[in-house]
């Protein structure tokens, strides 16, 4: 891989810790750049989990505290979380580069749709519910076909959870944030267990993007304090709708 290359690698890993610090949807970039750069789309996507993967450990042990006070519910979310990754990523390894391939834009349109409607799909008045209350049915059932999306194409996985958890589960939004920062750590860590062991991660270019990711999530705080979150959302969907008009191009 040329310097030129690990460049653009590690510039998109900073963006995206940047976006992903202040508004989410930075697999857009990890997964965009690595595609544009010739890596096949099943291992674009497997190395992007690897990329995003630190970020998902801090900003879950900064809700700590939150999820000491909800733990049985959150393991049973957890198992399920698991075992849905498990099948998505499964699924993914079944399938070829040009299968795949021709579902990408497809799957970029959808994310990048839900990402879009995200502050519309939060809900404005949540319940009130227990902590340590028991998850729900509905919830779970609901999270395992989220997590079969996740452990397929992280994509907007994070909104999608928001959205799910606070219709089926309500609670304080910090309760949910921290529950989906948790589970976001279950399914990943599932599905690049998977993906590792399907030989489809490119080492390379999570070395060269998991220090900028580290970097722009530290340096997201800064940006979050002096722009305004609807122009890093506008940026986001710009890319993804970009993205997925440059895949149906070139398909």
């Amino acid at each position: 891989m040329s310097l030129v290359s690990i460049s653009i690698l590690f510039l998109a890993g900073f963006l995206s810790g940047v976006v992903n610090a202040i508004a989410g949807g930075g697999t857009f970039l990890t997964f965009g750049a690595m595609t544009m750069l010739g890596i096949p789309p099943i291992s674009a996507n497997a190395t992007s989990s690897i990329a995003q993967f630190p970020g998902y450990i801090t900003s879950t042990w900064a809700y700590l505290t939150e999820i000491k006070r909800m733990w049985r519910g959150a393991m049973a979310f957890a198992v399920i979380s698991a075992l849905g990754a498990l099948a998505g990523s499964l699924i993914l390894l079944s399938l070829d580069n040009a299968a795949f391939g021709a579902l990408v834009p497809w799957l970029l349109l959808a994310a990048t749709a839900l990402f879009a409607a995200g502050p519309w799909l939060r809900p404005k008045k949540l319940a009130y519910r227990p902590e340590d209350a028991p998850s729900s049915l509905a919830g779970r059932i609901v999270q395992f076909f989220t997590s079969i999306y996740g452990g397929f194409f992280g994509a907007g996985m994070g909104v999608m959870m928001l959205a799910t958890l606070g219709l089926t589960e309500g609670g304080d939004y910090h309760r949910l944030n921290a529950l989906k920062n948790l589970l976001s750590i279950v399914i990943a860590a599932v599905a690049i267990v998977i993906f590792a062991s399907g030989g489809v991660v490119t080492w390379t270019a999570a070395a060269a993007m998991v220090p900028g990711v580290a970097l722009g999530g530290y340096a997201g705080v800064w940006v979050c304090r002096r722009v305004p979150h609807t122009l890093v959302r506008a940026f986001v969907i710009a890319v993804g709708l970009f993205l997925a008009g440059y895949y149906f191009t070139k398909g």
